[in-house]
């Protein structure tokens, strides 16, 4: 599959079809994002709402539903699971300290494992229904900065977490949740609290260059 010219950016094959409607049924009116007609997403139509949050025009709500919109696509229970996370930050009050630092121009790989902690259970960005695998698409579309070099917040998931190597910090444990034990992140422990589907770790940023 091809893509056409000029939507995809590098790795992308292809858009994500998203059921506009009942997506429609789900999220509040005051999280409701741009989205192009017909509900065809392309990542760099989520990049459009990110640089929209930046510049204070779209809130941290409708970024975090025009994320969740791509993540899900088509899958059954996304409008379901959308509408949960926003009813469990009706004002974005979380998502809003969550988010807040990745405003930075630059940014450091502890400040993004910070982030990525304040997402974690019974902290400050916690927001029900929105595990790693949700979040650290969040970060990526927020915090991510093309055609810059230094660290970048990736996407890490279940399944990137099981594969990754022992070395590269994450590993999996029960199924992909984490225990309370101490995560380690290089060659440094990590002590603070559990999160949903994998640990904070070098593999949830990436040194990239220009």
């Amino acid at each position: 599959m091809s893509a056409p010219d000029g939507l995809a950016l590098p790795g992308e094959l292809g858009p994500i079809t998203v059921p506009i409607a009942r997506f429609r049924d789900r999220v509040p009116d005051d999280a409701w994002p741009p989205l192009p007609e017909g509900g065809v997403l392309w990542r760099r139509d989520v990049f459009a709402v990110a640089d929209a949050w930046r510049n204070g025009t779209c809130s941290s709500r409708q970024l975090t539903a025009v994320t969740l919109m791509w993540g899900f696509g088509r899958t059954a229970y996304g409008p379901y699971r959308t509408g949960v996370v926003l009813s469990g930050d009706p004002d974005g009050a979380r998502l809003d300290i969550g988010l807040e630092p990745l405003r930075a121009a630059h940014l450091s790989e502890n400040d993004l494992r910070a982030i990525y902690v304040s997402f974690c259970n019974r902290q400050a960005a916690d927001v029900r229904g929105l595990g790693p695998a949700f979040f650290t698409k969040l970060l990526y579309f927020a915090g991510y900065r093309r055609g810059t070099g230094g660290v970048q917040p990736l996407i890490l998931n279940k399944i990137v977490a099981q594969r990754l190597p022992d070395e590269a910090g994450p590993v999996a444990q029960h199924g992909g949740r984490l225990g309370d034990g101490a995560r380690r992140s290089g060659s440094s422990t990590y002590s603070g609290p559990p999160c949903r589907a994998s640990r904070p770790s070098t593999a949830a940023s990436q040194r990239v260059s220009k």
